[in-house]
């Protein structure tokens, strides 16, 4: 199998500098550029997809968009439907304009009960007055390492809040929530693939402020394909959107992302890879989610490393 096929430029960087390019190529085996028969079904069947975008300056979001069972749906594997009309849609979430601009789209759907994810890259090939349809360009599952589980109890009516606060200097009050967090989504873009977001979990505060204009997490091991890493080697773009399960609040930042490799890790906060993620900040925004969302808390993920 040829690897620069396969992937572009920058994967093909990461995965040769930490040694792991014949399991990226094994694990290749998983892309297609169809929506696989099992997860069509698995869509349709989602309440939550995570979202990566690029505004018309080229920084890059990424969002979280809620919905009954049935508003994201594929028939053929080509094409995958949101149903979210314009009266539903939250006009402070950098999203809409977004791909009213680029199309270019990556979708992560993933089932926090389960720890089940499903990822899609694409672009739009529709929006109106219904919802959008993404084109698939490329599609693959993903492991359930690192996916806190959590149960969705109920998902209420869809309600705008105008109580928005935006940013480009970090406080006390995004600390705290910070702390707090075990889930993070995190969105990056190449020229030529286009856009993609992923999942990040941890132990509460693996993600945190360094300063006032930096963020840090670490990074585990993964599928060794290095999608989002692969991206910021060509553009280091980077967006961050973390959900307050229990203040139903969501918390999105965008900005540069570098990777500090052979980083000392005297207590296993990499977990053993070495790697953390550094994103200097650009803006953020932060308010709270449309829906009326209640989340019940289940338990960790079991490959969590064991920091001392």
């Amino acid at each position: 199998m040829d690897h620069s096929s396969i992937f572009h430029e920058g994967q093909r960087a990461v995965q040769e500098r930490t040694g792991q390019t014949s399991i990226a190529i094994r694990n290749a085996a998983i892309l297609s550029d169809t929506v696989i028969g099992g997860a069509r079904l698995f869509i349709g069947q989602q309440f939550m997809v995570a979202l990566g975008s690029v505004d018309e300056r080229g920084a890059v979001w990424s969002s979280l968009l809620f919905g009954p069972p049935g508003f994201m749906h594929t028939e053929d594997g080509v094409h995958i439907a949101i149903d979210v009309p314009p009266s539903q849609r939250d006009g402070w979430d950098p999203l809409w304009d977004n791909i009213d601009g680029n199309s270019d789209i990556g979708m992560l759907f993933i089932d926090l009960g389960t720890r089940r994810r499903y990822r899609v890259n694409g672009r739009v090939a529709r929006i109106d007055g219904q919802g959008i349809t993404v084109a698939v360009k490329e599609a693959f599952p993903n492991c359930p390492k690192y996916v806190q589980r959590r149960q969705l109890i109920s998902l209420g009516e869809t309600a705008i809040d105008d109580d928005v606060t935006r940013g480009t200097e970090l406080n006390g009050e995004l600390g705290a929530l910070m702390a707090g967090a075990d889930t993070v989504f995190l969105a990056s873009h190449h020229p030529r693939t286009g856009a993609d977001v992923s999942h990040r979990g941890g132990n509460r505060g693996f993600v945190h402020m360094a300063d006032a204009h930096t963020i840090r997490l670490p990074d585990y091991q993964g599928n060794s394909m290095f999608n989002t890493l692969g991206n910021f080697q060509i553009d280091p773009r980077a967006g961050l959107c973390i959900p307050d399960f229990a203040s139903r609040r969501l918390l999105q930042f965008s900005g540069s992302a570098t990777v500090l490799w052979d980083q000392p890790d005297p207590h296993n906060e990499t977990g053993g890879t070495g790697r953390v993620l550094e994103v200097a900040v650009d803006s953020w925004i932060l308010r709270s989610v449309p829906q009326q969302l209640e989340w019940q808390y289940l338990d960790p993920s079991p490959y969590l490393p064991q920091t001392e």
